[in-house]
């Protein structure tokens, strides 16, 4: 089944007819004979909206109960049922009265449209989910009913509704929008010329970045290579130099010149990466372009011009901006220049501009900063080979004739260890200093400056020759050397935070720690705020280095978004470590993201466990309070009844049920005070030194007799404990293990000492419990097995663990011997030192 076309007309405010140009449509189409049904309209009283209702069939509303009222909602069975050509769906981000088959109104359309049922449906700009926030900002008002903006754009058609300020607020004046208690109000809040112009340009900006968006897609799929000039593109040729600040300005203004201009800043980088531009001036050109409203691009190209006038017909550019060619006039030799030959090759639907500047023909220098690869002290040799080493190896062969092929070839090999030491230059200087020795001490005339025979001066021009090509190769290796250890290091920093990512290891700290390690800053910090007027935060720091409270406090800040910057201080950061850097300070904010994630989370769970205690107490309390309650009110509705006379034996019986009712609901009652404590951590226990045959007989009075017996030698060391707490934490397990223990078979309540601990063991011979449930026991309102509502709400074991953990001491459960369960208490022996971490695993400890 083919799916079905959706039609949005979307508007800048409501008011401006887009429910009108709907049912307009609607009619046209029932004029061509398309079966045309209305789904859901809302005329809001408007009349001339309602009269177009008027000859186009509605499918019947749905009345939804909800909190004692009726709300009318379309009723997608009915209209699935009645299957229409085309379904009229309007205001498409309205959410659904609750009982509805689908939350939004949006999903309502979606099935529509995958029944194969074209619809057409209306909404207002300020309903697009990616623009709440500046809508809000706008007009004060957050808007609570919205639409995914991936639903709008995937809308085979949006047509926009537009209506100027003026004329919308005439219609509100009119009483043709609202009714006329609400206009004076309206006119003075939402609907004020300031905000209803903002609105507009959201709208129209959006509706024309879908369209240009659907132009590209129809270039790319019918592969049109000429330039439409649909819209000004200024693309802003850089080539790393001073004068790409000026050229960006400069396009800038040609942007500003045409309606809905854009500048787009390229720098077309070599594949090798051998010529490559200041990385610290193309991070100050990215920063301008952007505030100037453009984008910044980086290609990779060998054939520059080639590259340039790719990416201005792929970007469908109408200007290029280029500045003038820094090369002085000897070196045009070599060619036109990328501005000429761009400009040659444009064609005449691409406009090239050539902007002078102040750098015009000053030339591009020589890459002096090459030899600091090599390292200082290599430099130094190098130079020393290249100056020293000529004349040294000229006296030393003024002693040995070994003519003038052999002295060149030994001068060329002073020239290739120059070469190597110290890269270019110190072997230029080597090959013009080792042909001039060569001219003067070893070519006929000698000790002159001039040279005889012209096969000598073929030979020095190639031992020139080969020593310049040697040095360049050698400088050409030592480059590739130096990037290939440089890119070595940054793909293993970036393999590391790659890993991170995927593993979700690191912390904000140890990741900030990293960075200052990495790049040997004193300092690291994440800053953030909230907006741009808010004070700066610090989000996460490390190192020893001053404090920053801002980025430009900072020797090196790097921004990530908006509202975010990784500050480093103690030096200033070389501009092509900057890239790392950037990378680093991306996952520094998804850390620091990723942290807040997982606190929300925490914070998630423990309110869903708090809704789970909540819960289970409404059910102690509507069931398990409720039954004891009952049986003490009907034994005393029985009393008190003047119809029967009891016998004395009736009359104990009764008494004895209200008196075991009364404990059963003291006991219950107690519980869940207890755990009330402990889960807000009230719990505080008052530690002293006691004698264990001083407590446990007493936590065994709440037991019938014969139904424990107690070991508990004289010979124990003292505990440290808070006698009222171990008493109820004894009581609970003494009473748990009788509950599951059967008939003629005591609970055994023995106690031992075990290093600096005393251990307290209730063992009973009942059914025992796996292992896998061993640690489930000790959680709240849990019961294992098959036990009766009577038996309790599953808080007494839990009630146990958490005081003995208050007391420092552990709560663990073990098979017995033969059959049943032991219930081992730990307590701490008297004089000695609490254990900060306790024996017990931290998952175990459900209170």
């Amino acid at each position: 089944m083919a799916r079905g076309k959706l039609r949005i007309h979307l508007g800048a405010a409501p008011g401006v007819g887009k429910t009108y140009a709907m049912l307009s449509e609607a009619h046209r189409r029932v004029g061509r004979g398309t079966d045309c049904v209305v789904a859901f309209v809302e005329h809001h009283g408007r009349p001339r909206t309602e009269v177009m209702l008027h000859g186009l069939e509605q499918v019947p509303r749905r009345e939804l109960e909800y909190r004692g009222g009726l709300f009318p909602e379309m009723d997608l069975d009915a209209v699935l049922a009645r299957r229409p050509q085309v379904a009229l769906v309007d205001e498409l981000a309205h959410t659904n009265v609750p009982g509805s088959r689908n939350a939004k109104r949006w999903q309502d359309v979606e099935e529509l449209l995958a029944a194969g049922i074209d619809v057409i449906s209306t909404v207002n700009i300020q309903h697009l989910e990616s623009l709440g926030d500046v809508v809000e900002s706008i007009t004060g008002v957050r808007q609570q009913e919205t639409v995914p903006d991936e639903v709008v754009r995937r809308a085979d058609q949006v047509e926009l509704v537009d209506m100027t300020p003026e004329a919308l607020r005439r219609r509100m004046a009119h009483g043709n929008v609202y009714q006329p208690d609400k206009v004076d109000a309206a006119l003075s809040n939402y609907f004020r010329p300031g905000n209803l112009t903002a609105l507009r340009e959201l709208a129209l900006l959006w509706v024309a970045d879908r369209v240009d968006a659907y132009l590209t897609q129809y270039r790319s799929e019918h592969r049109v290579s000429r330039i439409w000039g649909s819209r000004e593109r200024i693309v802003v040729g850089l080539t790393g130099g001073p004068e790409g600040r000026t050229l960006i300005r400069r396009g800038a203004r040609l942007a500003e010149k045409g309606a809905g201009g854009e500048v787009l800043a390229v720098y077309i980088a070599r594949s090798d990466g051998l010529t490559s531009a200041s990385p610290k001036e193309l991070a100050l050109q990215r920063t301008l372009v952007e505030d100037l409203g453009g984008t910044f691009h980086h290609v990779v190209g060998d054939d520059i011009p080639a590259a340039l006038l790719a990416f201005a017909r792929g970007v469908n550019a109408t200007q290029i901006v280029l500045g003038s060619s820094r090369r002085k006039t000897w070196q045009y030799v070599f060619g036109p220049g990328v501005g000429a030959t761009v400009a040659r090759e444009s064609g005449p639907d691409l406009d090239v501009h050539i902007v002078t500047h102040g750098e015009v023909a000053k030339g591009r220098g020589l890459p002096v900063a090459r030899g600091a690869r090599l390292g200082r002290s290599r430099r130094v040799w190098g130079w020393i080979a290249g100056v020293v080493g000529p004349p040294l190896l000229a006296a030393l062969l003024s002693a040995v004739d070994l003519g003038l092929a052999n002295d060149m070839l030994l001068f060329l090999a002073l020239t290739v260890a120059a070469a190597l030491l110290g890269g270019l230059l110190p072997a230029l200087a080597s090959a013009a200093v080792g042909s001039l020795l060569l001219n003067y001490f070893y070519t006929p005339p000698l000790h002159r400056w001039t040279i005889a025979d012209p096969k000598n001066i073929v030979a020095i021009v190639i031992f020139v020759a080969v020593g310049v090509a040697v040095a360049s190769v050698v400088d050409l290796a030592a480059r590739r050397t130096h990037q290939a250890a440089r890119l070595r290091a940054e793909s293993e920093i970036l393999s590391f935070l790659a890993g991170n990512v995927l593993r979700g290891e690191t912390g904000l700290e140890d990741l900030l720690e990293r960075v200052r390690e990495t790049f040997g800053m004193e300092s690291a910090a994440l800053l953030e705020r909230a907006s741009d007027v808010e004070p700066w935060t610090c989000a996460g720091r490390v190192g020893r280095g001053r404090p920053v409270e801002r980025p430009d406090q900072a020797d090196v800040d790097m921004p990530v978004g908006d509202h975010m910057a990784l500050a480093l201080t103690g030096r200033v950061l070389p501009a092509e470590d900057r890239r790392v850097l950037a990378a680093f300070a991306a996952q520094a904010a998804v850390v620091l993201d990723r942290r807040r994630l997982q606190e929300e989370a925490d914070r998630a769970r423990t309110l869903a466990e708090g809704n789970r205690i909540r819960t289970a107490l409404l059910a102690a309390v509507s069931h398990d309070l409720r039954t004891p309650l009952a049986g003490i009110k009907a034994a005393v509705t029985s009393l008190r009844s003047e119809d029967v006379e009891w016998s004395e034996e009736d009359r104990a019986e009764l008494l004895e049920g209200i008196e075991e009712g009364a404990d059963r609901l003291d006991h219950l009652v107690g519980n869940l005070l207890d755990m009330s404590r402990l889960q807000t951590g009230t719990v505080t226990p008052l530690i002293r030194e006691i004698d264990l045959d001083e407590v446990v007989p007493m936590a065994l009075g709440g037991v019938p007799d014969g139904s424990a017996c107690l070991d508990v030698p004289e010979t124990l060391p003292m505990v440290a404990v808070d006698p009222g707490l171990l008493e109820r934490a004894v009581a609970n397990l003494v009473e748990n293990a009788v509950k599951y223990s059967p008939p003629g078979a005591p609970v055994l309540v023995a106690a031992s000492a075990l290093a600096d601990r005393v251990e307290v063991r209730v063992v009973d011979r009942g059914p025992g419990v796996p292992d896998e449930a061993k640690d489930r026991i000790f959680e709240p309102f849990q019961r294992h097995g098959d036990a009766p509502r009577g038996a309790g709400v599953g808080l007494g074991l839990a009630v146990a663990r958490g005081f003995a953990e208050a007391m420092g001491g552990t709560l663990n459960a073990e098979d017995t011997p033969g059959g049943g369960l032991t219930m081992v208490l730990s307590l701490r022996a008297a004089g000695t030192r609490p254990d900060p971490h306790p024996t017990a695993e931290p998952e175990r400890q459900a209170s």
